[in-house]
């Protein structure tokens, strides 16, 4: 199935790996390398439920289609429900299958722009402020990204701690420091903030 799907995708312009087991997923997540997983899940338990909770509860914006031969409705709806953007059952047709990733690929990841003109290509990992290219590390792209995913909602220091590292390893400090960081590259004057506004007593938003 693994050879099936990347000579599928390959021969349709997508640049295509293959992971093996949880641990080489979550490798190639962590180095920042999947635009998109296909993920495959054949058990109603087991590892890919967990990878699949873990990416969405860990905050990571790329987007799953799960690949499954479970034939229960309950387990489709699951793979819905626990964040993934599609689901597509074993036998499938093959142009079907392109044509659902091409859709998903339009939706989530084309250019976002605000009205702060700030632009975001999630495909290229490229912000642009005002024309002016912004070179951002991991983190702080992480971070622009989950404030930017719903402009003008209020953020809490412990939710973001929670979404960009869901492993705990972090404190409330670490997220002030890289708002300042964040704000340093972004902002006109750091000083006075326009674009990643703090609410006092509250958490952080981006001005929408």
């Amino acid at each position: 199935m693994a050879e099936l799907l990347e000579g599928l995708l390959s021969s349709a312009g997508y640049d295509v790996a293959v992971a093996e087991g949880i641990g080489a997923v979550q490798g190639e997540l962590g180095a920042g390398n999947v635009d998109f997983l296909l993920l495959r899940i054949d058990r109603p338990e087991g590892e890919g439920w967990d990878l699949l909770d873990s990416i969405v509860a860990g905050g990571n914006p790329i987007p799953v289609m799960v690949v499954t031969s479970l034939s229960r409705a309950e387990d489709r709806i699951r793979a819905l429900e626990s964040g993934a953007d599609d689901v597509i059952s074993i036998p499938f047709n093959p142009d079907e299958l392109k044509a659902r990733v091409g859709a998903i690929v339009r939706r989530t990841l084309a250019p976002a722009r605000s009205g702060l003109d700030l632009w975001i290509d999630d495909l290229r990992k490229e912000v642009r402020v005002s024309g002016r290219r912004i070179i951002l590390s991991p983190k702080e792209y992480a971070l622009l990204k989950l404030l930017h995913s719903s402009a003008g909602r209020v953020f809490s220091a412990g939710e973001i701690r929670r979404r960009l590292w869901p492993r705990g390893h972090a404190t409330v400090q670490d997220v002030q420091k890289y708002i300042y960081l964040l704000r340093r590259k972004i902002e006109e004057d750091p000083k006075d903030p326009r674009v990643i506004l703090t609410v006092r007593g509250f958490g952080y938003r981006l001005a929408a």
